[in-house]
């Protein structure tokens, strides 16, 4: 049986820390594995230690080029794609390679929006992506451009439960 608390850690491409942050555990499902993050949660951001200030719940869907994290007010983005490998699990520790391209949703407009093309660019030749790696998560951010402005799920409604869950 698995754990109620799941590790969740993302690296970017060359293996340096990114976000490393302890999830509860709230459903598996036909999507992926949500996990949810409470207010003053401990973490790690680039390397530094943090407080989450705002809660927030995480879909790790399998042998997806993406995960994406639904927030609530105050934050502005509703939906925060980050396009990444897909999810390596050991036991109760994901690993995930960030891929610098984010995919968002603003909560206010609706609006859907391509974000860090640059830094995706800088680092596809720094690091060396291969171009398998450059297509899929292309691929993967055209994909999500459309979902989450279409009403796909789980970008409609499917997170709200597991939020609520989460939020105080």
């Amino acid at each position: 049986m698995p754990s109620e608390t799941v590790r969740v850690v993302y690296t970017k491409y060359d293996g340096s820390a990114h976000r490393d942050y302890p999830a509860r555990r709230l459903s598996e499902d036909d999507l992926g594995i949500w996990v949810g993050v409470p207010r003053g949660t401990a973490s790690v951001y680039h390397g530094r230690p943090s407080v989450e200030q705002i809660p927030f719940v995480l879909l790790i869907p399998r042998d997806s080029w993406w995960t994406a994290m639904f927030n609530p007010p105050p934050r502005t983005s509703e939906v925060y794609c980050d396009i990444t490998t897909p999810a390596r699990w050991e036991g109760d520790t994901v690993h995930i390679i960030d891929l610098d391209l984010d995919v968002v949703r603003r909560r206010e407009s609706g609006l859907v929006e391509l974000r860090d093309e640059d830094e995706f660019e800088e680092h596809r030749v720094h690091f060396g992506y291969p171009e398998d790696v450059v297509v899929e998560a292309q691929a993967a951010a055209e994909r999500l451009l459309v979902a989450l402005g279409d009403g796909t799920e789980p970008f409609a409604a499917a997170y709200r439960k597991w939020l609520s869950a989460v939020v105080e």
